[in-house]
């Protein structure tokens, strides 16, 4: 009798103590979007930085590395290189978040089966920016976003 009683009780107060936790995760959903925005929107900003600056190198890996399905080398670079310096700053400041979040996505799986020298440790990377744009385009920005102060996401979010 005296062990259920210190069951129920060690259960009720566990119960507790993750209601708590819960409450406090809820609380920190937006800084985990913001953190999952800006990890990724600074990956890929980079990368176009990198592409805009040695635009004759970035033609040159279009041309013998990269093969884009569909399109030509030339056209590959451009939109691919556009895409990685536009989509990051919708991202980054929570404007139009969940389609750049998909556009993210869907480029990142381009980007990915386009190069046929991807490495092991490429591939992750590249599946950890995926499943982040897949967790921002299905929960939302969070409440620090451009999206939300505009009216375009529903403020009853944590």
């Amino acid at each position: 009798m005296v062990t259920d009683a210190v069951a129920i009780r060690s259960a009720v107060s566990l119960a507790r103590v993750y209601a708590a936790f819960a409450r406090l995760a809820d609380r920190l959903q937006w800084l985990a979007a913001l953190a999952m925005r800006l990890y990724v929107a600074k990956v890929f900003f980079v990368s176009g930085l990198l592409k805009a600056q040695r635009w004759d190198s970035t033609l040159a890996l279009f041309e013998n590395e990269y093969h884009v399905p569909l399109l030509s080398p030339a056209t590959a670079a451009l939109f691919g290189t556009a895409c990685e310096l536009t989509l990051p700053l919708l991202l980054a400041s929570g404007l139009g978040t969940r389609a750049a979040a998909l556009a993210l996505f869907a480029f990142n799986i381009v980007a990915a089966t386009s190069y046929p020298d991807l490495s092991p440790a490429g591939l992750k990377d590249h599946v950890l920016w995926g499943t982040l744009m897949l967790v921002v385009a299905v929960y939302g920005p969070g409440r620090f976003a451009l999206d939300r102060w505009l009216g375009l996401e529903p403020r009853n979010r944590p």
